[in-house]
Parts: structure tokens; sequence; C-alpha cells
């Protein structure tokens, strides 16, 4: 029999919605064992607590402040802080840890220039913009072998990316002017109170934000290869996310199948439903799975790609273990759910 590597765990902010789908998913991991877990907000209270889910899994963890002294002899780190925390975390952690998966957009983006534009502050470290390796696995997996700083796709960007970036790439579809609306949930503000998140103002509202400057598009850009207009939109749920993409073909459109395209993209990716079906949010609620579709509008030629996934799971938590898993040399779907749950 061969014996199994047990890989030691930390996870940095996991006191917020996403630290705590990351201890969810960790507790089903085979080959990572939490041995760490901060929440400055809630450093000295139980995870189980508050979040009575976790209960059975992690009884007795108890968030600790943020001391990356730590952390150290670790062998992966999650940083699950929010925007500018983990330009600062990064440095004090490199050659403390093996392998670190950043959730937040520290650094997604390769072009330092665009952080002042997009989040409003220049970039802290931007020499280690260009070490890091952008995390969408089916995109970008041959740079994550071995990567030592991974830095996880957006929610909306990882929806849109996978609904487009094969399409771009074969050729089919022009790489200007593409529309991207996409809705979320609620959780994918985060777990801090705020008026636009109550359940108030977000029950029987369905809203657009962040008209024309929403953070995530230089993100869509840089993963698509192509221009797009992006406009998010909040809907009445706590998870999900449905991106409804148009792009006008760079070819005939009678002689465009972008279903097709798409199911040859994807046939080997385990993680990717490409189907004649309409995705749905609900369809991959708890799941690392994105669903996909796809259709030629004759009467108008624009070509049509839709995108459902939980934000949590695909769009943050779950991707970074799949980023991470494929950094350490696991297969991808180590301790990964494909299937959602339903009703």
């Amino acid at each position: 029999m061969v014996s199994r590597v047990t890989y030691s765990v930390g996870i940095a902010g996991a006191s917020g919605y996403t630290g705590a789908e990351l201890l969810r998913l960790l507790a089903q991991h085979p080959e990572f064992d939490v041995k760490l877990a901060t929440g400055e907000s809630q450093a000295g209270s139980r995870a189980a607590d508050l979040y009575p889910s976790l209960s059975a899994a992690y009884p007795s963890l108890v968030f600790d402040p943020l001391d990356p002294a730590a952390f150290d002899g670790l062998d992966l780190v999650f940083l699950a802080l929010p925007h500018g925390r983990s330009q600062d975390v990064v440095p004090a952690l490199k050659g403390r840890v093996g392998t670190i998966v950043d959730l937040a957009a520290d650094f997604r983006l390769k072009d330092p220039s665009l952080y002042p534009t997009w989040y409003g502050e220049e970039h802290h470290d931007p020499a280690l913009l260009e070490s890091a390796v952008y995390g969408l696995p089916e995109l970008f997996r041959d740079e994550l072998a071995g990567a030592s700083l991974v830095a996880a796709a957006g929610c909306y960007v990882t929806a849109a990316s996978l609904a487009l970036a094969p399409l771009v790439r074969t050729g089919v579809i022009e790489t200007s002017g593409i529309i991207v609306d996409a809705a979320s949930g609620v959780s994918g503000a985060g777990r801090t109170l705020k008026h636009t998140s109550h359940f108030g103002t977000v029950n029987e509202d369905f809203v657009a934000y962040g008209l024309l400057d929403h953070r995530h598009t230089p993100e869509i850009e840089q993963a698509v290869g192509a221009q797009v207009l992006f406009t998010p939109h909040l809907a009445p749920m706590t998870r999900g996310i449905l991106a409804t993409c148009y792009a006008r073909p760079a070819v005939s459109a009678a002689s465009v199948d972008p279903l097709q395209i798409l199911a040859e993209f994807y046939a080997s990716e385990p993680f990717v439903v490409v189907s004649e079906t309409p995705p749905s949010t609900k369809a991959t609620l708890g799941s690392n799975t994105a669903h996909l579709t796809a259709r030629v509008d004759a009467r108008t030629g624009w070509i049509v790609v839709l995108a459902a996934l939980d934000n949590l799971v695909k769009g943050a938590s779950g991707q970074a273990i799949q980023c991470a898993n494929a950094a350490l040399g696991l297969p991808e779907v180590t301790g990964l759910p494909t299937v959602g749950v339903y009703p």
C-alpha cells in the first residue's frame, strides 16, 4: 500500500464566507489537514460558534489573530482576506510556507498600472505580480504545476472566461464589443454587514451596480483576451452566478457551432458541464462545477453563451483548492464535489 502524504494547511481570513467555505471543503479533503485558521474580527472565538455547520468537523477550532510567524513550516496557506491585505501578508509569508493561494484580487492583474485605475491605489509589491500564477485551471493549467504563489480567479471572471475563452482562442468571435451581463447572489458581498446586503434591501429586488467601472472588468479582459463591457447585477439569492455573454462572430455565423466548440474544449474537464439545457444557479449549488450552453441567433447575428456556477465554490474556495491540488501535483478533483445540492 502506498502511504498517503498529508499537507499541513493554514487559512488566513477563515471567519469570512470564503474562509468558512474553505473549511467546509477541506474537511472532506483526504490530503489536506487544517492546522491554523485566523479571523481577526473573530479572534478567540470558536469556528463552530460562528458557523454551527462546521461543528462536526471542527468542534474545537478557534480563530487566531493574523500573525505570519504562526504559519511557519506549513505546506499550504490559503488567503481569504479583503482586497489589499494580501499584498502585505504575502511578502511576510514567502520563505515561511510552501504554497500560497490567494483568493483576493491582489495578484491577479499582471499590469500593475491597472490597480490605481480599478482598485483605487497603487500595488504595494508589483515585483510579486510577475511570479504569481493566475488560477483558473481549465484555461491556464500548464502554469500551475509547482507554483508557489497562485492568484485564484474571481467569481464573475470565472463564469465569463469559461464561457468566452474557447470562442476567442478558436477565432470564431470578435475580440471587441463583447457584452457580459452577470448576476450574483448576495454572498459575493461577503459577511461584513452593509446596507446593500441587508435582507430588507436585497429581498424582492434585482439591481445592476458597478456600471462601466466594475473592478473585475480588466481581469475578464486579461483572462479572455478580448475587450468586454461588463455589467454585474445583485440577485435576491444567497449563492450563484449566472453570466450571459454576447459576442459577434468573426466568421460566417452559419458556419459557427459555439456549443460544439465548448463541448470539445471542455470534453476532459471534470468541473465543466456543457449542455443544450440553459444553465441554472441552483444546479451548481455547493459544487465546484460550472454549467455552460451557447447559441447562434441567425436573426440578429449574435452568439450567446451562458455560464452558471456557485460563486463560493468554483468562483472562490473550490477553485482555490483545485489550484492548490494542481500546484502540488494532486489530481484536481481531490476533495472537491462535482454534484450540486438539490432541491
